[in-house]
């Protein structure tokens, strides 16, 4: 779990706790992916950066964005 301080558009701090965590598995809910499983490589603000899967002729990593309220996340 990320817990993470900031300050809003009125200069005042905010506290905001995402309930997700790296490696963990998630569903994605809208969009190009949609239904679509994938693993959090990293947590950002509003969204989290996750792997679809390999590229299968160039063996890299197919990864996309999404925001916390687009994804489900999956029990492991």
């Amino acid at each position: 779990m990320v817990e993470e301080n900031s300050k809003n558009e009125n200069g005042k701090e905010k506290n905001s706790l995402v309930k997700i965590q790296l490696d963990e598995l998630v569903e994605i809910k809208t969009g190009e992916y949609k239904g679509k499983k994938a693993k959090v490589i990293q947590v950002r603000d509003n969204s989290v950066i996750v792997e679809l899967g390999l590229k299968t002729k160039a063996g890299e990593p197919v990864l996309t964005v999404v925001n916390h309220k687009n994804y489900k996340k999956l029990n492991k």
